[in-house]
């Protein structure tokens, strides 16, 4: 495994981005400049737990879902979590179908 520009091994930066949702993500996204591992997997945090919170605030307004909704998708938050996070201190490259394929487009633009 690799360095990190954040003196972390790659897999354990990885981790990191997921732990606290999209909020990990962004630090790591503007910490790590070159590993392409660790920021694939920041921007796939900002990405998915970033659009999970905006439907759970979003929801908020709506009472009667709010509740079960609410519920299901702090459901699913918490196995991405745990998926996310035991593939990547595994070092691999998972991704979800959508928000992985944004990640790596995002990822691929030439900085300007």
């Amino acid at each position: 495994m690799e360095k990190t520009s954040t003196g972390l091994q790659e897999n354990v930066a990885g981790l990191l981005c997921y732990v606290l949702g999209w909020v990990s993500g962004l630090v790591f996204i503007l910490l790590e400049a070159e590993n392409k591992f660790v920021r694939f997997h920041a921007m796939q945090s900002i990405i998915v737990f970033g659009a999970l919170n905006i439907i759970w605030v979003s929801l908020r307004f709506i009472p009667p879902l709010t509740l079960l909704i609410g519920w299901l998708i702090g459901g699913l938050a918490f196995a991405l979590l745990i998926v996310f996070t035991v593939k990547a201190y595994q070092g691999v490259m998972y991704k979800l179908p959508v928000a992985g394929d944004l990640a790596e487009k995002w990822l691929s633009k030439p900085k300007t």
